[in-house]
């Protein structure tokens, strides 16, 4: 039996039936025992040299077993972390958690604590021991310093000075949106300027993306989480959305398609990247139209790997409408084309959705590595008719871990005001208003994509 429980190693259930006991061990992916428990199983001899024994007691002991490895382990654990709060214990040997991992992935509540009543409900009662000392009673605000800083230790491994500060984390996606969003936009022409931080949309690109909108009061939004107090910038209430494949999305599209090779070998000739050269090859197959326009009969909806926002239905499959007999370099610089189109127009959908709620976002302020891709930037900014702000530095995530060290060392007062200084913008793509009808015609295909394909799911349940 392989656990569904992702750590850092994959751990596995084994388990024998023998003559007298049942045994399981619990066994990881480098094939170690990491534990073991054992059962006795009842023998029946109803006369001499006749032995019988019942197949429900030994599922019984199958399951006595299982739940004793369970509880070994789980007894020998001395604290659960989040990956974040793991590596700053480990870096300065103090147990407290950061308030962003604990609100937004262990159900605590930045108002109320701990839920006992939570955890009793689903039959974890025993974290609730000893004031939750395994799980976290010391919460602190991402960017408070922790402890007394690094370790003789942790600073010998990491060639650092021992006690230099370590700032309480945040989640990766995160960090990403705190060194970009609060960057200093003066001079730029944006509808955000001058307005409150509460405008602007972090949009976190990578093989997946977040979508991060902060409140000044919690507003609930369908299929997006949160609220979330203080979990990404301080006295800010935080709303995720996310699409759970957009890089990797694009990456499976273009290298799955039959003309892969002669886009790879193109490119290679060209000393360009394969999506650097597909962009090329778009304007020169485009003619007199916008890029854009060459999917009007092409339509893809993103959902691959299921949808976390803002519809959250996990079973929810791609679609691609418009395939032809065509197998050549054309076609899949179109597909390629419609893909991202597809994320984008899923990006309008999870912040159409967030705006009904109250949220009331003009700019979009995006990083990661779909940054460097200008046809994925600006079909964001078509799409959704709103400028998108680019990070100066591709790395936006580490930018907004030096924030939280920055502030954990004293050197700025608050994490706004390190944030106006660190989070630096680049470059400001706008939209091309003259294509506004194309996109809201794309965009209303897009919404009958899903509904489709939800008219499907029911017609076939009946079989």
């Amino acid at each position: 039996m392989h656990s569904n429980k992702q750590d850092l190693l994959n751990y596995y259930v084994g388990i024998d039936v023998g003559t007298a006991s049942v045994r399981a061990a619990l066994v990881d992916q480098f094939g170690t025992v990491v534990a073991h428990a054992d059962q006795p199983i009842q023998i029946w001899e109803p006369q001499p040299d006749y032995y019988e024994q019942s197949s429900d007691d030994i599922w019984a002991a199958c399951c006595t077993v299982t739940k004793n490895l369970r509880e070994s382990c789980w007894e020998k654990a001395g604290y659960f972390f989040d990956l974040p709060d793991f590596l700053s214990w480990k870096a300065t040997g103090v147990t407290a958690r950061s308030l962003c991992t604990v609100v937004c992935k262990w159900m605590y509540s930045s108002e109320e604590g701990w839920n006992d009543n939570f955890w009793k409900l689903i039959d974890l009662e025993d974290l609730v021991e000893d004031k939750y000392e395994k799980i976290g009673n010391q919460i602190l605000s991402p960017g408070t310093s922790v402890g007394n800083g690094l370790t003789p230790e942790a600073a010998k491994d990491l060639g650092l000075p021992c006690g230099i500060a370590v700032a309480a984390s945040l989640i990766d996606a995160h960090a990403g949106g705190l060194g970009i969003i609060g960057g200093d936009v003066k001079g730029h022409n944006l509808p955000c300027e001058n307005q409150p931080i509460t405008s602007r949309l972090a949009l976190i690109c990578g093989t997946s993306s977040c979508h991060m909108g902060i409140s000044e009061t919690p507003i609930y939004v369908p299929g997006v989480w949160g609220p979330y107090y203080s979990a990404m910038v301080p006295g800010f209430w935080l709303n995720e959305g996310g699409q759970s494949a957009t890089g990797k999305l694009i990456e499976h599209v273009v290298q799955g398609h039959v003309a892969f090779p002669e886009l790879q070998a193109k490119a290679a000739a060209s000393a360009q990247s394969i999506y650097t050269y597909l962009n090329s090859h778009l304007d020169l197959i485009k003619k007199s139209l916008p890029v854009g326009f060459l999917t009007v009969d092409l339509h893809v909806w993103p959902d691959f790997h299921g949808n976390r926002s803002p519809l959250a239905d996990l079973t929810l499959k791609g679609m691609v409408v418009g395939l032809t007999l065509s197998q050549g370099l054309d076609d899949l610089a179109l597909i390629y084309l419609a893909t991202i189109q597809a994320i984008a127009l899923g990006t309008r959908h999870i912040l159409e959705t967030m705006q009904a709620a109250g949220h009331r976002i003009n700019t979009l302020f995006l990083c990661g590595g779909l940054r460097k891709n200008p046809l994925f930037v600006q079909m964001h900014a078509d799409i959704t008719g709103k400028p998108v702000v680019l990070s100066q530095e591709v790395e936006s995530v580490l930018v907004g871990a030096a924030i939280l060290g920055a502030c954990a060392s004293g050197d700025f007062a608050s994490i706004q005001e390190a944030m106006e200084r660190m989070g630096k913008i680049g470059k400001v793509v706008q939209p091309n208003h003259k294509h506004k009808r194309f996109y809201d015609k794309k965009y209303e295909v897009f919404l009958k994509l899903v509904e489709h394909q939800q008219e499907y799911k029911a017609i076939m349940q009946g079989i």
